[in-house]
């Protein structure tokens, strides 16, 4: 990437996606000139390393965006919310990584590898999918080009890294020395304890029975594959895994399609990892997964109750392609097009 660094900020820098931005931006190299970490009132003042030098963590806040030409937000939606189009009207780019826009008409909602042209015409503001979300139409759009899918239902297994953070990973790890050593646990992130459990709900439930996770999933999903009628039903589940979000899907095409079809298909995708061998008990895993940045596909198989459905196994790393490296790879793509206003 042949281009002027650039003045780079973001904006949650001491949570675990922040970090990870830090970290990606340095993996990939990415034209970073002055960078600039902002949280919130209660991390100013801590020190972070960015390239080698420490950078020191300031408080977001009306005036944090002058002279920035790009700005992750890895924060709350309510700051997301806030912040973002004051970022955006002092020229700045804004990749949000919060749900706070991602349902605007007006807001491109970006996977690279999948929508990249919906990019070129943003208006400042460019939101990243949820990390379920990602992780599921990497899989699914390679398939749904060569045979358009009709219907989608997925169940998810969710680690406690996702949304609810590093307190949440520090409940797990309590909880489960408490519990080993015969004390009583008392959950405090989760309605219930987390550890040696599972939770059938993510985020508050509506009207309908969904969860507002699940109702995201299957908006997003529409959105960005661009298929306002596409069926879609999702069971999103907490499950006590540190990183890496698993998901059981179910998707029925227009046509038939064998799993050997979708794995040559899927073997030739950008940022698809295929580990799929039942002789020897290959297919994806949180453990093996984490910390790497390809979606990971296995268990393909023909859903014997539907002769036009398959169903797989898909895990990807939920702080890396499911947020910082994805927010990163749009950045990318902005700077490779010349759809990125430089000053």
């Amino acid at each position: 990437m042949n281009m002027r660094p650039l003045s780079v900020a973001i904006i949650g820098a001491t949570g675990m996606i922040g970090q990870e931005f830090i970290r990606v931006l340095e993996h990939r190299r990415f034209p970073l000139g002055q960078v600039q970490l902002f949280s919130s009132d209660r991390a100013t003042g801590k020190k972070l390393f960015v390239n080698h030098k420490e950078v020191d963590v300031q408080e977001v806040s009306s005036r944090s965006f002058e002279h920035i030409d790009l700005a992750f937000f890895a924060p709350g939606a309510e700051v997301s919310r806030h912040f973002s189009p004051i970022a955006a009207k002092a020229g700045a780019v804004v990749i949000d990584t919060s749900a706070a826009f991602r349902m605007e008409p007006w807001v491109p909602l970006v996977i690279p590898e999948v929508n990249p042209q919906d990019l070129k015409d943003h208006k400042g503001i460019i939101a990243n999918p949820d990390c379920s979300t990602i992780q599921m139409v990497m899989a699914l759009y390679p398939l749904h080009k060569t045979n358009p899918i009709r219907r989608i239902v997925v169940s998810t297994y969710q680690a406690v890294s996702g949304g609810t953070g590093a307190a949440a990973m520090e409940e797990l790890t309590v909880q489960s020395k408490q519990i080993l050593e015969g004390r009583n646990t008392t959950p405090h992130i989760y309605p219930h304890q987390i550890a040696f459990n599972v939770l059938p709900e993510i985020d508050v439930f509506l009207y309908n029975g969904y969860t507002k996770e699940e109702w995201k999933m299957m908006e997003e999903t529409r959105k960005i594959m661009r298929a306002p009628e596409l069926g879609v039903s999702a069971t999103c589940v907490r499950v006590p895994v540190y990183i890496c979000h698993s998901e059981s899907i179910t998707v029925e095409f227009a046509n038939p399609i064998t799993p050997e079809d979708a794995k040559k298909t899927l073997s030739q995708a950008p940022g698809i990892r295929l580990l799929d061998d039942p002789d020897i008990s290959l297919y994806p895993m949180p453990w093996s997964v984490a910390g790497t940045d390809e979606v990971c596909v296995g268990r393909m198989r023909r859903d014997v109750s539907h002769p036009n459905a398959l169903v797989m196994w898909v895990v990807a790393d939920n702080i890396r392609k499911g947020a910082a490296l994805n927010a990163v790879q749009i950045a990318e793509v902005l700077l490779q097009k010349g759809w990125m206003k430089v000053a």
